[in-house]
Parts: C-alpha cells; structure tokens; sequence
C-alpha cells in the first residue's frame, strides 16, 4: 500500500509539473512585456523631451530678464 500511495505522489507531481504554460502562453508572456518596456521607454523619453523643453522656456526667460536688466535706467 505504502509504494502504491508512494507512486500515486509521485504520478501526480509528474502530471502537475507537466502542466505548465504552453509555448503560446510564453510568447504571449515575452509579448506583454515587450510591450510594457516600450511604453515604459515611451514615458521615459517623454518626460525627458518635456524637461528639455521647460529648460529651453527657461533659457530664453533669462535672456529677456537679462535684456531688461540691461535696458538704460531713467
């Protein structure tokens, strides 16, 4: 009794193992996080294109308070 039930154990530890995520699974698994570290990417460089935007805003307000600071005085 004690091998049947030994063999039963191990019979179904080999049949839940086999019973793993299939190649379509896997590739759609790859794909979804292909696709979660594009946009993530997508994000990242718009966020950098924003900042290089607000520092460009930046410049060019300093170089009119820079030009109104050197207009004549009264």
């Amino acid at each position: 009794m004690k091998k049947l039930f030994s063999l039963l154990v191990i019979a179904g530890m080999l049949a839940f193992v086999a019973c793993g995520p299939s190649a379509e699974e896997k590739a759609a698994a790859e794909k979804a996080k292909a696709d979660s570290i594009a946009a993530a990417q997508l994000k990242i460089d718009d966020s950098i294109a924003a900042a290089q935007k607000l520092a460009d805003s930046l410049a060019a307000a300093q170089k009119i308070a820079d030009s109104i600071a050197a207009l004549p005085k009264k």
